[in-house]
């Protein structure tokens, strides 16, 4: 076997075509944008570059066929934070042979360790966990956009080289339709009486003020939990410009008091429903091709990106004031019939008790695994968020 870094074009077109080589008896594989995957390693596209470096490899068998992909990748930002600095592995593909999975890994750790690392995280994404993170090992059927999918084999693999379970991450569907929870209406209809409390739909034309409202609910809900940083709005308007192309105002959600953002509910139109008819391409005339698929074609699918409450609100109801809300103007207003929840990781049991309350199933569930350098130090799980 002969492992390769990726120095040229040929090379990075291999890495991106294996998946496609690997898994394509599988009905349920969908193809990401090669575009997608070309930024997380394009230094002018990745802020995650500022403060950090990655690598690819490729693997060939002795007759030059590609046999496995890897990259490694360090955020020099948070790998100071305590003190097991811990780098990043993913973007993994590979036949079903431990011996060409373990040079894929072991080309991972000694990359992380050079640059001292004394542990690696996989199979993560150099850059947000929205994205490619986590190795699916439940639910294997069509994978939502910027979701990872894997072979079931994948995950011995990865646990044979001796990579443990750091967290777990569930996915959860449901069917607008389905009947939730009464205490919901219960405290939608009461807090709406009260004339303090309302919902909105972002719009189109004044983003800049949702992005502002954003980041006040994210840095507040979020931004200490899990290594998470806080977003501005000029960060936060970015995000939404990036997304609003594919934007559907009709299923986002903001909570306020009187004028103060005290919630939000970001969900998006499942793309992948019309990727999968592009396998991979985004150029000028698939451009065009998802436009009309995206104008004349249906697409009862929606995911939810995310979900979160501001700390002196939560528990008071603002939950089902979105989520009643949400419901009556899907089932309203627009064609979206299944929805899934984007991950939520085991180490938050208050997400998990409001996906579970709302009436959904656990549909996937993901790892991230870590690989501890020394073999012979503490493991520890990823901390319960109170």
């Amino acid at each position: 076997m002969e492992l390769m870094e990726i120095t040229n074009r040929q090379h990075e077109q291999e890495f991106l075509d294996l998946p496609d080589s690997l898994h394509a008896s599988n009905p349920e594989w969908i193809r990401p944008l090669d575009t997608e995957i070309r930024k997380i390693f394009d230094p002018q596209k990745n802020k995650f570059f500022r403060h950090g470096e990655a690598q690819r490899w490729i693997l060939k068998d002795a007759n030059g066929k590609c046999i496995g992909r890897v990259a490694a990748f360090i955020n020099k930002r948070l790998t100071g934070r305590n003190d097991q600095p811990t780098g990043g592995m993913g973007f993994f593909e590979c036949i079903d042979d431990q011996e060409a999975a373990d040079l894929l890994f072991h080309t991972c750790k000694d990359w992380n360790e050079q640059r001292g690392m004394k542990a690696m995280e996989g199979p993560v994404n150099f850059g947000e966990r929205d994205k490619f993170w986590g190795l699916l090992v439940d639910g294997f059927y069509e994978p939502v956009y910027n979701m990872n999918y894997n072979p079931p084999y994948y995950q011995k693999l990865f646990e044979t080289y001796g990579f443990k379970e750091y967290f777990k991450q569930y996915c959860y569907s449901l069917r607008p339709e389905d009947p939730i929870d009464p205490k919901f209406r219960k405290y939608h209809d009461q807090l709406l009486a009260t004339g303090d409390f309302k919902v909105l739909n972002p719009e189109k034309n004044n983003l800049k003020k949702y992005a502002k409202d954003f980041s006040i609910i994210y840095n507040k809900a979020w931004a200490r939990h899990g290594g998470g940083k806080e977003i501005s709005p000029e960060v936060a308007f970015k995000m939404f410009q990036t997304m609003k192309p594919v934007m559907d105002t009709r299923i986002i959600y903001f909570a306020y008091h009187k004028e103060d953002p005290i919630g939000f509910w970001i969900n998006l139109p499942e793309l992948n429903q019309y990727f999968k008819r592009l396998k991979g391409k985004f150029d000028l005339i698939h451009k065009l091709y998802f436009l009309y698929l995206k104008r004349f074609t249906r697409n009862s699918k929606f995911y939810g990106l995310v979900f979160g409450v501001v700390p002196e609100y939560q528990g008071k109801g603002i939950d089902g004031l979105m989520i009643v809300h949400g419901q009556d103007q899907i089932m309203r207003e627009t064609p979206y019939r299944d929805m899934e929840l984007q991950w939520i990781g085991d180490f938050n049991p208050k997400m998990i008790s409001i996906a579970k309350s709302i009436g959904t199933r656990q549909s996937r569930t993901l790892i991230t695994y870590r690989f501890l350098f020394d073999r012979n130090a503490e493991f520890l799980r990823m901390p319960i968020l109170g």
